[in-house]
């Protein structure tokens, strides 16, 4: 088996793909791994995918589930998202109980995107 086919994807559900995509590829910077037609899968740093699909039914609770990325440079990140009219819930502040440095927000979905440094 090729590296492509190991790892880890996790499924979520969506309601616009277009949106979606353009959200985790344009705007987080997210590279294309699979467009299935109504599942596309992206590539995250360091490994592991995410895939969202029109097919699944969107769930989720107030923070539940929450997609981490892990990023070197949460700053550039939450100006990133700012130059494109998204609304983070909180700057990037520390958070000293888990040692990391972190902020929160919404995609496209509503599901709670966590963007995230640890220290």
């Amino acid at each position: 088996m090729s590296r492509q086919d190991k790892g880890l994807i996790v499924f979520f559900g969506c309601n616009n793909l277009e949106e979606t995509d353009r959200f985790y590829r344009e705007i987080m910077g997210l590279s294309l791994d699979k467009d299935q037609g109504l599942c596309r899968i992206y590539n995250v740093d360091g490994g592991g995918r995410l895939g969202f699909c029109e097919h699944i039914k969107i769930i989720k609770a107030e923070k539940s589930p929450i997609i981490t990325l892990v990023a070197d440079d949460v700053d550039a990140l939450y100006k990133r998202l700012l130059s494109n009219n998204i609304k983070a819930k909180h700057p990037p502040a520390r958070n000293l109980q888990f040692n990391i440095y972190h902020f929160f927000l919404e995609d496209p979905n509503g599901y709670t995107l966590e963007i995230q440094k640890f220290l």
